[in-house]
């Protein structure tokens, strides 16, 4: 059994600053996943140094980040997103950078491990951005992943209904509204798992103050591999 999450941290200022990557250290420790998909981990512009600091990180939490190259020397993460592990699952994974398509720059990080590939997504603002870049990952995770697969993510999409079409091969778990994090309305964030993975819980996370760290709340779930 393995818990898993996604967190979007905003560059660690909550809602509207200042930038405290404490407090999100804080919520990723007190939600203790086995393996976290972060976004936003770096700042936009210039060097895009990190807005999470790599030092702090097992320290506070347990966890390792992913061994990534990421977008500039200076960054945690590749398009501000890295995947967090614990120590022993670090010693047996391997990370992969997937481009996106669309009218923004976008990636995805794909981690994968025996038994299981986890991809971390980020989508675009435009829904026909997400739909190219959800056919990209579909397309892709057959072949990076294998049979069992699970993404998750940033994917700023409010509806069921209309631009997740790619995943129609997947089960895809809103856990309930995660943004915006002190009064949450819309479900942006999502996870989307192969039909091999038996899916035994799931929410969001509301503590710790999650609602105060970032403008998201995390999602997460609890699966069994087969």
């Amino acid at each position: 059994m393995l818990k898993i999450a996604s967190y979007n941290l905003h560059k660690c200022r909550g809602l509207t600053g200042p930038h405290a990557p404490l407090r999100n250290l804080a919520v990723i420790r007190a939600l203790d996943p086995d393996i976290i998909a972060l976004q936003e981990v770096d700042f936009r512009y210039g060097a895009r140094p990190e807005a999470l600091p790599r030092k702090l990180i097992q320290a506070e939490t347990g966890l390792v980040p992913a061994d990534i190259t990421g977008t500039t020397d200076s960054s945690l993460g590749w398009h501000g997103q890295t995947i967090l592990m614990r120590p022993h699952l670090a010693e047996q994974a391997v990370l992969r950078r997937l481009p996106l398509p669309g009218l923004e720059p976008r990636g995805a990080v794909a981690l994968r491990l025996p038994g299981l590939t986890v991809i971390g997504a980020h989508l675009g603002l435009a829904r026909s951005s997400r739909r190219a870049q959800l056919a990209r990952i579909t397309a892709r995770a057959g072949r990076i992943g294998g049979d069992h697969i699970a993404l998750m993510g940033d994917f700023n999409e409010w509806r069921d209904d209309r631009g997740l079409e790619s995943l129609a091969g997947f089960k895809v778990i809103a856990p309930g509204p995660s943004w915006p994090a002190p009064l949450p309305r819309l479900r942006l964030d999502r996870m989307a798992l192969s039909s091999g993975l038996e899916v035994l819980e799931t929410g969001v996370f509301t503590e710790a103050g999650a609602r105060d760290a970032s403008d998201h709340l995390p999602i997460w779930a609890r699966i069994n591999l087969p």
